[in-house]
């Protein structure tokens, strides 16, 4: 935020500003004395934020994985899950069977619980394929998902 003058600094004439001392730096001191050895002067190097160097060293191939760590670095962080391929009839979109396991609140014994997915799959993943789903914008009226990555590929 913007600092505040103090009084002192506002009523001050122009006049009155004071030149700042030279400080001695080890070159100039080491001119003042005489000394053969070369002085070197260095520019301080300059150094990158955080951001700009996490996307410098981000994966040099176009995968599908290393796009999804590039969008997740620019967007925050996505939702992933890990499920089961249920169906591939469609084009370019899959239906994925993510499992998970609850609590019941009575009984105290978990429960299995299955939600489905609709997927935009790039990739071509097939029935009974373990993959990795990312969130993202709509891409259709149910589709909001996709597909990044083949985790297993289903046995035949």
């Amino acid at each position: 935020m913007f600092r505040r003058k103090k009084k002192e600094e506002a009523v001050e004439p122009a006049a009155s500003v004071e030149t700042p001392v030279a400080e001695e730096t080890p070159e100039a001191i080491a001119a003042a004395e005489g000394s053969t050895s070369p002085t070197i002067s260095e520019a301080p190097a300059e150094v990158e934020p955080a951001s700009v160097a996490a996307e410098n060293a981000a994966p040099a191939g176009d995968t599908a994985a290393g796009n999804a760590a590039k969008s997740a670095r620019a967007r925050g962080n996505r939702v992933q899950k890990v499920g089961i391929v249920s169906s591939d009839k469609m084009q370019k979109t899959v239906v994925v069977r993510v499992d998970r396991l609850v609590l019941h609140r009575k009984y105290r014994r978990y429960v299995r619980r299955t939600s489905k997915f609709m997927a935009h799959d790039d990739l071509g993943s097939t029935t009974g394929d373990r993959v990795r789903i990312v969130e993202t914008r709509p891409l259709s009226a149910r589709k909001r998902w996709r597909v990044v990555e083949i985790v297993q590929k289903a046995a035949k």
